[in-house]
């Protein structure tokens, strides 16, 4: 049996395969998109932080701290994120908007992605999120340790919470124009 060759990520090898007119997605819908997975992403932050801070901190040498003020160092860390992630979304919804893998084009003119897709995006997208959570876990604990757990523990969460996020939009049609089949 012959194997067929995979897509390339940047687009097809050959001109032709290329739809003539492919869809376009607006910027305002990687601006909607970001809007509401920060939503989702923030509350996550300030729970997971929260939590961490009062069960995990003390095992991992923060200094004890009333109840407000582990309230106020998680949303500290996850207003702050509100910020630095937005606009890291934007860029990676962007960068990925211009990727052509594992995407084809419908009847109607419009992109369908497929699960690989949507679950290696989803991988990026945790490993840079991640990386932000930890670096403002750090500079509003001190501990080092508190903000890689927070940082861990999230990448768990918000796996999940991402992938689910991706398949959602990627059957809303709203800020992508069609093009031809």
């Amino acid at each position: 049996m012959r194997e067929h060759p995979e897509s390339p990520i940047f687009g097809p090898e050959d001109p032709r395969l290329d739809p003539p007119n492919p869809p376009e997605i607006q910027p305002v819908r990687s601006i909607v998109k970001a809007i509401s997975w920060r939503v989702v992403g923030t509350l996550d932050t300030l729970i997971l932080s929260f939590v961490i801070l009062s069960f995990l901190g003390p095992l991992l040498g923060l200094e004890e701290a009333s109840g407000a003020d582990k309230i106020r160092t998680a949303a500290l860390i996850a207003l702050t994120e509100v910020a630095t992630k937005m606009t890291l979304y934007y860029l990676h919804e962007r960068l990925w908007s211009r990727l052509q893998w594992d995407r084809t084009v419908d009847e109607e003119g419009h992109y369908r992605e497929g699960r690989r897709r949507s679950a290696t995006k989803t991988a990026t997208w945790r490993v840079l999120a991640s990386a932000d959570t930890m670096v403002l876990g750090f500079v509003f604990t001190g501990n080092l340790a508190t903000a890689i757990s927070i940082g861990g523990f999230e990448v768990i969460t918000k796996l999940v919470l991402y992938f689910f996020h991706e398949r959602y939009w990627a059957r809303i049609r709203w800020g992508i124009i069609a093009g031809s089949a």
